[in-house]
C-alpha cells in the first residue's frame, strides 16, 4: 500500500512539474530587403546562333578533261572576273580545231564547184540544151553541199568551244581557296573540283529565328535595302567581340520550318577588311526597343522550384510565395512576363530563409537604375519561363 501511494506521488508531481513548463515564445520575424515593383520601357537585345556564309559561291569545276598544265592565281587571295585561273593541256583540242577547220573548207571548196554547176546547168535548161533531170539533180548536189558546209561549220565552233574551256576563268569576283589539284592533275568534267570562290562584301549571315518574330521581321525587311544600316542587327563574334558593322535582312526564306518552328533568314554586313569568313559562327543580337510598358525586378528575387519561378510577396507583416513568368534578363534585371503587378512589394534579400506565411520585417531596397528601365544587355543566355 505504502508502495502504490508512493507511485502515484510521483506521478502528481511530475503532471504538476509539466504543468508549469513554460510555451517557447514564436521565431522572431526574418529580416528582409524588398523592392517595390515599377514598369517601364524595356531595351535589350536577344541573341541567336548564326552562321556567316557568302552571297555569292562558285565551285570551279573543268569543262574539258586532260592535264593541268597551268595555274595562274595564288591561292587564298583575291581574283577579278574573268581572270585566267587554269590551263587544261590544248594540244588535243587545237588538233581537233584545225582539223575542222580544214574539213570546212573542203566542203566550202565543195559548195563552190557545185553552185557553178548548178548555175551553169540552169541557164542550159532554160535553152532547152539539157536535160531537165541533169538540172534538178545539180540544184540537189548543191543543197547537200551547202548542209556539209553547215555541219562543218558547227563541228568548228564545237571543238572551239573545248578549245575555250581548256582556259578556265573566274566567273566571279571574290577570294579564291586553296587549289584542289597541282600541275599535272588529270581532271575530267563534272567529277573534279579545282577551287572555290566566295564574294566577301557584302557577305551574309545566316540564322533561324522562331516563328514569333515573322511580324518584326517582315517589317524590317520592308524598310528600303539602300538606306543605312542601323544598330537593330549586330554580331557577336567566337572571341566575343562585337562586330563593328551592323546589319540589315536581305532574304526571308519562303516557308517555316515545321520540326523547329523556325524561319530561315538571311542578313547583309558590310565587310571590307574581310574580318567575316564564310562558314564562321557567330550570335546574331537583335534589338528589342518595344515602346511597350514591361515589368523588371532584380534577378535574385527569383527563386527557381522544378523549372519554375517564383518570388515573395509581402502582404503586411508575412510573405506569400507567387509564381511568375521570366522574360529576357537584362544585366542584374529580369523582365517578368506575367505574375506581378506595379507597386506589388517583393523580398529581394532573404529569400533563402522564407516559405509561404513566414512573418518577416522588411526593409526597403534601392536599387540604382529602376526608375528608368532603359536597360541593354550583350548577354546572350535567355532565362526559359516555364
Amino acid at each position: 500500500m505504502k508502495y502504490k501511494f508512493f507511485v502515484f506521488l510521483i506521478m502528481v508531481t511530475g503532471l504538476d512539474s509539466c504543468s508549469n513548463t513554460a510555451i517557447p515564445p514564436p521565431p522572431p520575424p526574418v529580416n528582409v530587403n524588398t523592392y517595390t515593383v515599377k514598369s517601364g520601357s524595356a531595351r535589350f537585345y536577344n541573341s541567336y546562333p548564326a552562321t556567316i556564309t557568302a552571297v555569292n559561291q562558285v565551285d570551279v569545276r573543268p569543262q574539258v578533261a586532260g592535264y593541268i598544265t597551268g595555274i595562274f592565281f595564288t591561292e587564298g587571295q583575291e581574283v577579278k572576273k574573268g581572270q585566267k585561273l587554269y590551263q587544261i593541256d590544248q594540244q588535243q583540242y587545237e588538233g581537233a580545231y584545225e582539223q575542222a577547220v580544214a574539213q570546212l573548207h573542203v566542203s566550202e571548196a565543195n559548195l563552190a564547184k557545185l553552185q557553178q554547176d548548178a548555175d551553169r546547168y540552169v541557164e542550159l535548161g532554160k535553152q532547152d540544151a539539157i536535160a531537165q533531170q541533169t538540172v534538178d539533180h545539180a540544184l540537189a548536189d548543191l543543197q547537200a553541199a551547202k548542209k556539209q558546209v553547215d555541219a562543218a561549220k558547227a563541228n568548228v565552233s564545237a571543238i572551239e568551244v573545248n578549245l575555250r574551256y581548256s582556259s578556265i576563268y573566274a566567273p566571279l569576283s571574290g577570294t579564291i581557296g586553296i587549289s584542289q589539284v597541282k600541275v599535272g592533275a588529270a581532271v575530267s568534267p563534272g567529277n573534279t573540283i579545282l577551287n572555290t570562290i566566295s564574294s566577301d562584301n557584302p557577305i551574309a549571315a545566316d540564322v533561324a529565328l522562331d516563328e514569333t518574330m515573322i511580324p518584326f521581321i517582315e517589317s524590317e525587311n520592308k524598310k528600303d535595302l539602300k538606306q543605312k544600316f542601323d544598330s537593330t542587327f549586330t554580331l557577336m563574334l567566337a572571341d566575343q567581340s562585337k562586330y563593328p558593322y551592323p546589319g540589315k535582312i536581305y532574304i526571308i526564306d519562303r516557308a517555316v520550318d515545321p520540326q523547329t518552328a523556325t524561319i530561315k533568314v538571311r542578313l547583309l554586313f558590310d565587310n571590307p577588311g574581310n574580318i567575316l569568313k564564310a562558314g564562321m559562327s557567330a550570335n546574331l543580337r537583335i534589338l528589342n526597343n518595344s515602346s511597350n510598358q514591361s515589368i523588371l525586378i532584380p534577378y535574385r528575387a527569383a527563386v527557381e522550384q522544378m523549372a519554375e519561378y517564383f518570388v515573395y510577396i509581402v502582404n503586411d507583416d508575412s510573405v506569400a510565395q507567387r509564381k511568375v513568368f521570366l522574360g529576357q534578363r537584362i544585366r542584374d534585371m529580369v523582365i517578368v512576363k506575367s505574375g506581378l503587378k506595379e507597386n506589388e512589394i517583393i523580398v529581394v534579400d532573404g529569400v533563402q530563409k522564407l516559405k509561404d506565411g513566414t512573418k518577416v520585417k522588411v526593409a526597403p531596397l534601392h536599387v540604382s537604375g529602376t526608375d528608368s528601365l532603359n536597360h541593354s544587355s550583350t548577354d546572350s543566355s535567355k532565362r526559359k519561363s516555364s
